[in-house]
């Protein structure tokens, strides 16, 4: 058939020299949107500016580096767990979690309510006097980590850590080079900017002295690996002469680092640092340890913290040696707002619920009854509290929505049983 149509969709038929579509199977081929999962939680109403008052105050009195999301912004209004309303009430899973910040959920209750508490108490003092969140804060904090990283700085931002870490990597080495993997994000500050090696936030002015980049081990879009790799379990494409369990291109990046270490640098170094896997990670996001750099089975001198440990409340911190803390003790190291109060009790309740994995018997529970709608989930992690979703590539857009509302189902019926 010519003509202006273009090509016809299935399930047409012809009918007195005309082309008639079979209603039901011309809807069919209309994408429909999948239906949300329930939430009893029901938001307050929006009381604020209307949004065009907002987007124009956006305009003209908010920095313009600060880039928003989306054609059309978000406005948001509320947050319950792991949903955002925005001003007209609409509901969104927040997959992305104030950048990977939120870590127990938007206004977890018991983080809301312990806050409530230390606000009624006590706001903010400084550091020079002793309260006891900070203290209780530290030795859960500290408990976490492996010997002999003990000693916790309590700052305000990832990029106040970095920046305190490599100030006291600097002062205990007697050195002053750092080196960090291009492609790296350490933070935005004029210090950190060194560190990071990403094109769009170099500003073209000067910042970092001292810092150098060496590439990154990447076998899915460096220079060396492929399919066969041990490191590239999703490269199907590129072909490498790796043998299966065997990574070959491990060599040519450590041949890489150690062309910068003769070429970039002095012959001693202040320090490298390095993300454990090259986006964030730590309280246990990679599922099978509390901290990223512990699935290398190495222990670093320092590791900095920031992003979800304070659940979207401002808080970073840096973890070290006594050995490299008594090289900044040499002199007077203070910060004002770090190891607040306030900050030191969200901190403590996110390890309160963070940290402890459910008991075996509800986990198996949910288990047992995501099997018995009919999905079938894998086990694993530290404490086999995580559930492994590793389907086969021939899994269709139904077929996730079903599994999807089957583990919320699964989650409900737990909740319930709790709340009994």
């Amino acid at each position: 058939m010519s003509g202006g149509l273009g090509p016809l969709p299935w399930g047409y038929v012809r009918r007195f020299g005309r082309v008639v579509f079979r209603q039901q199977q011309w809807k069919s081929t209309v994408s429909t949107h999948p239906k949300m999962p329930p939430c009893d939680f029901v938001p307050e109403k929006y009381k604020s500016y209307p949004y065009e008052r907002i987007q124009k105050i956006r305009e003209q009195n908010i920095s313009p580096s600060l880039r928003m999301y989306y054609k059309k912004p978000l406005l948001l209004h509320q947050g319950h767990m792991q949903w955002l309303f925005d001003y007209e009430g609409r509901r969104y899973l927040d997959l992305f979690a104030g950048i990977v910040t939120v870590s127990v959920g938007h206004c977890h209750p018991k983080v809301t309510v312990a806050t409530q508490k230390q606000l009624a108490r006590l706001w903010h003092t400084t550091n020079i006097y002793m309260h006891p969140s900070i203290h209780e804060y530290a030795e859960k904090l500290a408990s976490l980590f492996p010997d002999p990283l003990k000693v916790i700085y309590l700052t305000n931002s990832g990029s106040e850590a970095n920046d305190l870490a490599m100030f006291m990597a600097r002062l205990h080495t007697h050195n002053f080079d750092i080196i960090s993997f291009r492609g790296s994000y350490h933070g935005g500050s004029p210090y950190t900017l060194g560190l990071t090696s990403i094109g769009p936030y170099k500003h073209g002015v000067a910042n970092g002295f001292g810092c150098s980049t060496t590439m990154l081990p990447d076998v899915f879009r460096g220079p060396w690996g492929g399919r066969h790799c041990r490191d590239s379990p999703v490269q199907t494409l590129r072909k490498c002469s790796c043998s299966k369990g065997v990574c070959h291109a491990n060599n040519q990046y450590i041949e890489q680092f150690k062309d910068t270490l003769n070429t970039s640098v002095p012959k001693t170094i202040a320090g490298f640092i390095a993300e454990p896997i090259q986006v964030q990670t730590g309280f246990g996001r990679t599922g099978s340890h509390f901290w990223g750099f512990q699935t290398h089975d190495v222990v670093p001198d320092i590791v900095t913290l920031a992003k979800g440990i304070g659940n979207g409340f401002p808080m970073a911190a840096v973890v070290t040696t006594k050995e490299i803390a008594n090289s900044l003790a040499q002199n007077l190291h203070f910060n004002t707002f770090g190891g607040s109060p306030l900050a030191c009790v969200v901190g403590a309740a996110v390890l309160d619920h963070s940290r402890h994995p459910l008991p075996a018997e509800e986990i198996n529970q949910i288990w047992e009854d995501c099997k018995d709608m009919g999905v079938l989930l894998g086990r694993g992690g530290l404490y086999n509290q995580t559930f492994r979703i590793k389907p086969p590539m021939c899994i269709t857009k139904k077929d996730v929505d079903f599994a999807v509302e089957v583990f919320h189902t699964a989650l409900q019926r737990h909740m319930e049983r709790a709340a009994k």
